[in-house]
């Protein structure tokens, strides 16, 4: 018999968005209170039993139809109609399973929600190199997601920037695999310190927009394992992810939705991941192919009617009930896998808490503020934390809190107001988030704030008549011109600036010169700063005449805030690269073959040279390294000691703090493999980052494991620690490594 409703909805519109209303007696996506549980729900209902234990209980009590009902989106209303999320599962009351409910994600709790808090995006959120705020980050948005009545976040995107091409590398945590897994991993953890499943997307290999859907994708064994893959595995082995999302892309000639080798014997077998596979919304091609393979949740976006689907109609493409049932009848899909479906679903919602703490969907809930003060102050720290001072000449900056008779600020660009602000909260696509005025903080807006308190004087131009912005410059005494270049989804981006306009998820360019206007700027008054709101790197042909430059990336909705504290000092400019700047285009140009890719195959032929790799494999020169940044102070590394430990090593130094002021330091571990081992010169392994006052020194300590001295074995599908030695190189960045030493492994 097919499953009887659940509950009867009705639709309200309510701010262009429909917004289900219930007229049953149990709300969304609620589980009924301990008294009012039905008695067959008692055998998975005890928190006391494993997660394991849980998960078979409850599926060996479901009919066919229940189980079907849980691998696929479904009732109405669906993708972003309900209540502004990306996608759900309803719930079975009956069996107390609570709705699950998904929305995006790594910046914050976005789509199409309101009252949450926008966070610096992926990229800045890297430039941080702060672990321990990142896992604050995620138990705010987990906080914010389950106070909305969300259950599944899904990010982090931690696809590597292996071009700078990409559009969504905004969302990511840029060129290295390292870096990437440890900002990855807190992340996950703080998510999941909630009653919420994090996401790891978009698995695997999906590093490009362009042709994103059909793109098959080419690369070998040991590059997969080294580069592309590492975040991923650090997800699942280190931080028990809950899902993992498949992405659009094909891999060696088999979309990944349908990938044995990913889903199954890398996802499964190597890492034994435990949770459950979702699609990326609409990148299933197959219904038998897709389960067999290792997919167990279809996700499928119906927003608008079609011949075949109503206006509100739901359900999988593949997975739905009329494409399952045959092939479960047929044998092409086996019964035991189906219940291994269902069972990787529920696991995950049974250990993380949302059978006991789900608290269900609801106008009510849609329509609550859930940023908090104190989360804003988490976002404003990592918005400082990540703003990536990359000049700062004579030490522009900061500026002197007060000076006598106050000082005339020009402020001038587009991004710099209101509106331009809260289009680079985040770049466009399902990430932007709700950051509009005045939830919103603009450098102009703050600075106006504290101009009150320092006596200065400001004056304020659009920036798209480049005579007004050189008049303005020239007539104060320090211009700050703040340029934005729009990135986003479904697009990848080149290296010239475009100013984005944003509406919700929607991101459209404006026709401004900003490279004319802060070429106009810098050139109107030496004391100049250069702001860049962007989403990765882009040309500076006017480099050499500004006089300091920030890279706050995209800021989320505590950007201005933090870049007025950051301009009087307040808060450091603490962040450091985690993508190589190119000097030019001729740095960063592909073979097609390479990128986009021609016949629709892209192979990756660079193989582990991408990033910093390259440019030190082939000694050339960026415009600005990797892991570089210069904050408000200057650093002396010394006394480097390494000690192997087992198969890995312990490297100690110390690290002296020689300005005047407290500042922080990002010291930074790097490893040169013998040349026998056929990798790059020298590969990221560690890293701290560490606060000091001015004159204090202090021992830091970094234990390397043995994956630090590791290279993938093709022969043996595994990891294999080549015999010889190993440099040990610490400094501030790529291309500043003063302290040298040396292990023997193998």
């Amino acid at each position: 018999m097919p499953l009887p409703p659940t509950r009867t909805r009705r639709l309200l519109v309510a701010s262009a968005l429909a917004v289900p209303l219930t007229v049953g007696t149990l709300a969304p996506g609620t589980v009924p209170a301990a008294s009012a549980r039905p008695a067959a729900c008692a055998a998975w209902m005890d928190p006391r039993d494993s997660a394991d234990e849980r998960a078979e209980a409850l599926v060996a009590a479901m009919s066919t139809t229940q189980k079907l009902h849980m691998v696929t989106f479904g009732d109405t209303p669906p993708y972003l109609l309900y209540y502004g999320t990306a996608g759900h599962v309803t719930g079975i009351p009956e069996l107390c399973v609570p709705d699950l409910v998904l929305s995006d994600a790594g910046s914050g709790v976005a789509g199409l929600q309101i009252g949450t808090t926008t966070f610096p995006s992926g990229v800045a959120q890297a430039s941080t190199w702060n672990t321990d705020l990142q896992r604050e980050v995620g138990r705010v948005i987990g906080r914010e997601a389950h106070r909305k009545g969300i259950n599944v976040m899904l990010g982090p995107g931690m696809n590597i920037a292996r071009t700078p091409y990409n559009g969504r590398n905004f969302e990511y945590f840029g060129e290295d695999p390292h870096l990437a897994a440890e900002m990855t991993v807190p992340f996950i953890r703080g998510i999941q310190d909630n009653p919420v499943i994090a996401d790891a997307k978009h698995y695997a290999l999906n590093d490009q927009e362009t042709d994103r859907q059909t793109v098959d994708v080419r690369v070998d064994e040991r590059t997969a394992r080294e580069i592309y893959l590492a975040p991923f595995e650090a997800a699942v082995t280190r931080a028990d992810v809950g899902s993992v999302m498949c992405s659009y892309n094909r891999v060696a000639g088999e979309y990944a939705c349908e990938n044995e080798a990913l889903l199954t014997d890398v996802l499964r077998e190597d890492w034994s991941f435990d949770g459950f596979v979702v699609s990326d919304w609409g990148a299933v091609h197959s219904t038998a192919a897709s389960a067999m393979a290792g997919l167990d949740l279809e996700m499928h976006a119906v927003p608008f009617a079609t011949p075949a689907t109503p206006v509100f109609g739901a359900g999988g493409r593949y997975f739905d009930a009329a494409s399952m049932r045959p092939a479960l009848a047929s044998g092409a899909i086996t019964r035991a896998r189906l219940d291994e479906m269902v069972r990787n679903i529920v696991r995950p919602m049974f250990r993380e808490g949302l059978f006991e703490r789900s608290t269900g969907t609801s106008l009510v809930r849609y329509l609550a503020d859930v940023s908090t003060r104190a989360h804003r102050r988490v976002a404003t720290r990592v918005a400082s934390e990540g703003t990536v001072l990359l000049k700062n000449r004579g030490d522009l900056l900061p500026l002197a809190p007060r000076v006598a008779g106050g000082r005339t600020i020009a402020v001038i660009g587009y991004a710099a107001n209101p509106v331009g602000a809260a289009s680079t909260t985040a770049g466009g696509g399902s990430s932007h988030g709700s950051g509009l005025p005045p939830r919103t903080t603009s450098l102009l807006t703050s600075l106006l704030a504290r101009a009150a308190d320092t006596g200065d004087r400001i004056l304020y131009a659009e920036g798209s008549s480049v005579i007004d912005a050189q008049l303005i410059a020239s007539l104060a005494d320090l211009a700050i011109v703040v340029a934005a270049d729009g990135s986003t989804e479904a697009a990848d981006r080149n290296l010239s600036m475009q100013a984005p306009v944003c509406a919700s998820l929607l991101c459209l360019n404006l026709p401004v010169d900003q490279e004319r206007m802060v070429e106009a700027v810098v050139a109107a008054n030496p004391n100049n700063v250069v702001v860049l709101d962007t989403g990765g790197p882009v040309r500076m042909p006017w480099l050499d005449d500004a006089g300091a430059v920030l890279l706050p990336w995209f800021g989320g909705i505590q950007h201005g805030e933090s870049l007025a504290r950051i301009v009087y000092g307040v808060d450091e400019p603490s962040g450091r690269l985690p993508q190589t700047l190119p000097r030019s285009i001729e740095q960063n140009r592909f073979p097609r073959a390479a990128y986009p890719g021609i016949g629709g195959v892209a192979r990756y032929s660079e193989r582990l040279e991408i990033g910093y790799r390259w440019y030190d494999a082939h000694r050339a020169s960026p415009l600005f390294p990797f892991g570089f940044g210069l904050g408000y102070s200057t650093f002396r590394y010394s006394d480097l000691t390494v000690t192997p430990d087992g198969r890995g090593a312990v490297v100690a130094f110390r690290v002296r703090n020689t300005g005047d002021r407290t500042a922080a330091a990002v010291p930074q571990v790097y490893v040169e493999a013998p040349r026998a081992a056929g990798s790059p010169p020298r590969e990221l392994r560690g890293f701290t980052k560490l606060t000091l006052r001015p004159g204090e020194s202090r021992t830091v300590r970094i234990r390397l494991g043995e994956r630090a001295f590791s290279q993938w074995s093709v022969r043996a599908h595994d990891w294999r620690i080549t015999p010889g030695t190993y440099g040990v190189r610490v400094g501030s960045h790529s291309r500043d490594l003063p302290l040298r030493g040396v292990v023997r492994q193998g």
